[in-house]
């Protein structure tokens, strides 16, 4: 909010030198990721706006050598230089105008890059604020309902320089319309001579040039007042479109009717209906203003016919020269009116250019830390959390409070409770994800903080209960890599449960998973996909590795032989699982019964089960009936 503030003046709009230095940052973050869009843009933009100029100039020669003498050793040669000069400009400008499309393609994919390296680079706790995921949904709804943001700046920039050469080769064809004089046998024309005259015909013509191209940013202008509604418009239909080619909601939407809900949403999106606001303001003030921009620009060539044909009545050039003159001037003022367009869009663009690098700037807040993490072949760590307490951001209610425990590699330790009580909070601490608002985790006796977060996040392995599985190779997602053992690959996969079903896939490791990138991929069921990812957290082969309630969708039984399973599986690491059912983790060295945030129970299965009046006693009786 104090970086909004900062960028507007006291009307609340974004000023011009604001303005222009978002744009100069966006050049430079684009220019980084597209080295030569702009060298390209520019060139085609010089060779689109020089060609009429051209061809006009030798129009202009063919036809005074037409109208008198008409010789033809000057003729031919001015047909064939036109003939030429059209054929070279012509597949220059075609050869440039692949190549653009080329980098527009480039830069559209570059671009979504950039968001998503941003995501990929930033702390986990800004990564999963709502906040961001909603800055960058503005972000990609702003390119999609009309480009604002970085993905037109480069189409701008083209516009702009095509406006800027154009203005500079009217200017060389036209000037001689001011400088050659009417003779003076041409009686009380020779009025068009007087250099007063001149100066205010100048200033007319300036006058009605800027006023067309004020009235065409204007009209951009408009669509700022519908910028949120064509917004939310945009959005809702993206999403109600997207549920119908969802095949993951084509069930739910048959069985309980949900294309009612969807019809009745896009019957009141009206953004972009003949009564909404889209048409609205298109028939009212953007549409006035822009019609004033046509109107005046007609005027303008109306009043540049008038003059270009009394000096050449009078005289002053021939025939010839008037389509030179006309052509200019005319596009001169098209130019301007161009250019003053391009800059109402950059003003406009600005807000939306606020936004995006309100999202680009979210900064890395957290303490990277500096000390390497031992790679103890003894595997011997020690984990304490000190009087550790944590609210997520955004929130007065503490997911853990007062939270003191420890334990050492090669233990079996269970985390388990009701759903809510802080069970999920603690491991994204414990791998810190988050860092504590008091208290202190120590690995070793050092805080967790003053590790090297790379080198410490390196030592877990978690499993967690939304896990996620590329549509990719099977042995690269057990790898996270395209390099990799696939022997251990192998072994991390026939660990987990998962060896029987990769023998009978034909293409064994190199097997697609899902069909979002190919017809050839398989689909694994829950239970296979939660093998696949036990395996992936073996295959990391981490000291520490965790269970945070994968199997959440199965039945207790079948949860508890899976943790069974997993317990030889593990080895001499340290074991986590994380569970609301007490069934699975019986076998564990130490149970952690966290209740409302805080550990109110600790110890074994036994002494647990066996305290009159416990949390932990009071949900295994309650659970008993699934599993005995």
């Amino acid at each position: 909010m104090n970086a909004e503030k900062k960028i507007k003046n006291k009307s609340g709009r974004i000023t011009w030198g604001q303005a222009l230095r978002l744009h100069l940052r966006a050049i430079k973050d684009i220019r980084r990721i597209c080295p030569h869009i702009f060298t390209i843009y520019g060139l085609c933009a010089a060779v689109k706006a020089v060609t009429p100029y051209v061809m006009i100039w030798f129009s202009a020669q063919i036809i005074d050598e037409l109208a008198s003498p008409r010789r033809p050793e000057v003729l031919w040669p001015l047909v064939a230089w036109t003939v030429a000069a059209a054929a070279v400009l012509g597949l220059l400008s075609s050869a440039l105008a692949e190549k653009q499309t080329a980098c527009d393609r480039s830069f559209w994919q570059h671009e979504q890059k950039l968001y998503t390296e941003k995501m990929f680079s930033m702390d986990f706790v800004d990564a999963d604020r709502q906040a961001t995921h909603d800055l960058l949904s503005q972000i990609l709804q702003n390119a999609n309902w009309a480009g604002w943001g970085i993905y037109s700046i480069p189409s701008w920039f083209g516009q702009a320089m095509e406006a800027a050469f154009g203005i500079v080769s009217a200017l060389l064809l036209s000037v001689s319309l001011f400088t050659l004089p009417v003779p003076a046998s041409a009686g009380n024309l020779t009025l068009l001579n007087h250099p007063l005259f001149i100066l205010l015909l100048l200033a007319l013509m300036v006058f009605i040039t800027v006023l067309s191209g004020q009235c065409a940013s204007k009209a951009v202008s408009c669509l700022e007042k519908i910028g949120d509604s064509v917004k939310l418009g945009n959005r809702l239909f993206g999403f109600l479109f997207d549920m119908g080619t969802d095949r993951s909601r084509t069930a739910d939407i048959r069985m309980y009717g949900q294309k009612k809900v969807i019809g009745s949403y896009w019957d009141e999106n009206d953004v972009f209906a003949a009564s909404g606001p889209m048409s609205r303001i298109t028939k009212g003030p953007m549409g006035f203003y822009s019609g004033l921009s046509t109107g005046v620009s007609a005027v303008f060539t109306g009043f540049v016919y008038v003059f270009t044909c009394l000096k050449a009545w009078a005289g002053a050039f021939g025939v010839g020269s008037v389509t030179q003159y006309v052509g200019a001037v005319t596009a001169l003022s098209s130019n301007v009116t161009k250019l003053f367009k391009t800059a109402g869009n950059i003003r406009t663009n600005a807000a939306y250019l606020q936004t995006t690098y309100t999202f680009m700037d979210i900064p890395n807040s957290m303490y990277q830390g500096s000390l390497t993490t031992e790679k103890r072949s003894d595997r011997n760590y020690e984990v304490e959390f000190q009087d550790v307490s944590f609210r997520y951001p955004g929130t007065d209610t503490w997911a853990l409070r007062h939270v003191s425990m420890k334990f050492n590699v090669g233990s079996r330790l269970a985390v388990v409770g009701e759903n809510g009580s802080g069970k999920t909070t603690f491991i994204k601490l414990l791998c810190r994800l988050y860092d504590p608002d008091e208290g202190h985790i120590l690995l070793n006796g050092i805080d967790i903080r003053k590790y090297s977060y790379r080198d410490y996040i390196g030592l877990f392995s978690v499993v967690f209960q939304d896990f996620q599985l590329l549509s990719q190779p099977l042995g690269t997602n057990v790898a996270g890599s395209e390099d990799y053992d696939r022997e251990r690959v192998i072994k991390a996969l026939t660990d987990a449960g998962f060896g029987e079903r990769l023998a009978s896939l034909p293409d064994g490791l190199d097997t697609l998973l899902y069909r979002e990138f190919g017809d050839g991929g398989i689909n694994v069921s829950g239970g296979e996909a939660q093998k696949i990812a036990i395996a992936r957290a073996l295959y990391k082969d981490a000291p520490f590795i965790i269970l945070d309630e994968p199997t959440a969708a199965l039945d207790p039984v079948a949860e508890a032989e899976i943790y069974a399973q997993f317990n030889q599986i593990a080895g001499d690491k340290t074991a986590v699982y994380i569970s609301h059912r007490l069934s699975s983790c019986r076998f564990c060295d130490e149970i952690l019964v966290f209740d409302h945030g805080r550990i109110v129970e600790q110890g074994s299965h036994d002494a647990l089960v066996s305290q009159e009046g416990g949390k932990y006693r009071e949900l295994w009786h309650a659970q008993a009936q699934y599993y005995e």
